[in-house]
Parts: structure tokens; C-alpha cells; sequence
């Protein structure tokens, strides 16, 4: 028997040999793996998603108005709400960043997008804050999502570079003379001055 016979008579063994053994060593791979802890579900998704709710995480939006300014939005979660258009969003955060260059960031623990809309909804204790020196609260802020409007329909309170503000609304929007962002404190707003907070 020549060398190519002998060649071809020990492959016909050791192949299949070799086949068995890489199939027998991925089964014993495969029972050292808990099936119950490699699902990709956090604790309580799972039951959400198997009552037939969809839940996604860590969902953002982002956009820019005609103008140039830049928004963003993002949520620990959100799932549709049983009418339909509405979004229920919780951990919601947002930033616009201004063409002054200024940012604005918003918060709140819950709230809801609404794609018809194009509008985000922040409700519950609802923190706004500017790089130019105002920190705010109210109990909701609407804020569209493809134009520069950000607006508490109700009562507003919080610190500003002048001191302590309190406002029955306020409104964030460009200002129609001159173009560029401005903050509109409306329906009894008394403004606390406190000198300290101006020098800093």
C-alpha cells in the first residue's frame, strides 16, 4: 500500500473521530449554562412582555429645529399607552442645546411622547435648568419636538440669576424681534432679588 492509501485510510478514522469529539464537548458546554439567567430581560420585563405589553429601554429621540437648535430626549422606558398615540415614558431626560451656544436640560420621573404631536410631556416633579443660571420646578412641562417651545402651563418656581422666582407660568421660546431664546415668566411672578446671587 502506498503512501496515499495509508494517508487516505487513517483520515476515514480520525475525521470522524474529531467530529465526534467537538460535538460531544458542545454538549457538555452547553449544560454548564443556566438557561433561566441568559434571558435579556431585567427583573419585571419579562411578565410586562408576556402580558402582551411592549416595553422598550433606553429609547432616545433626536432632532433640530428649522432654526438649528439641537433637542434631545431619552427615557429609562416607555410603552404605548392603551389609546394609541401616546407614549408613557419613565426617567425621562432632555437637553436643547441653543444656537447661543447656551443648553437647556430637563427631567422628571415620568411623562409621555406623542408622535402626532411631535411633543413630550414631563409630569411629576419636573426640574428645568439653563447653563445661564436658572434652576426650576414645576409640575409639567409640554416641550415640542421640532421647534423651540418649552412651557409650563402652570405654576413655576426656582432660583434665577437675580434670585428667587415664582411664576403662575412660564414659557420657553425664541423671541419673534430679535430671533434668539428667551425665558417668559407670566401670571404673578415675584422675583425675591438677592444681591449675593447676582455678584456670583
Amino acid at each position: 500500500m502506498d503512501g496515499y492509501s495509508r494517508l487516505v485510510a487513517v483520515l476515514k478514522v480520525a475525521l470522524p473521530l474529531a467530529a465526534l469529539a467537538l460535538l460531544s464537548t458542545l454538549f457538555l458546554l452547553s449544560r454548564s449554562v443556566d438557561p433561566t439567567r441568559s434571558l435579556p430581560f431585567g427583573d419585571g420585563e419579562l411578565p410586562d412582555r408576556l402580558r402582551g405589553g411592549q416595553v422598550i429601554t433606553s429609547p432616545f429621540f433626536a432632532g433640530q429645529t428649522d432654526a438649528g437648535e439641537n433637542i434631545l430626549f431619552a427615557a429609562e422606558l416607555i410603552r404605548p399607552d392603551e389609546d394609541g398615540d401616546l407614549t408613557r415614558a419613565e426617567g425621562m431626560r432632555g437637553q436643547i442645546t441653543l444656537l447661543s451656544g447656551n443648553a437647556v436640560t430637563l427631567s422628571s420621573d415620568r411623562g409621555t411622547f406623542s408622535s402626532e404631536r411631535d411633543r413630550a410631556v414631563l409630569l411629576g416633579d419636573v426640574d428645568l435648568a439653563t447653563s445661564t443660571g436658572f434652576v426650576l420646578r414645576s409640575q409639567e412641562l409640554r416641550a415640542e419636538l421640532t421647534e423651540l417651545s418649552v412651557e409650563s402651563p402652570g405654576a413655576v418656581s426656582g432660583l434665577s440669576p437675580m434670585g428667587r422666582i415664582d411664576a403662575g407660568a412660564m414659557m420657553l421660546t425664541r423671541n419673534p424681534g430679535t430671533g434668539e431664546a428667551h425665558l417668559l415668566f407670566k401670571d404673578g411672578v415675584k422675583l425675591l432679588y438677592d444681591p449675593e446671587t447676582t455678584e456670583r
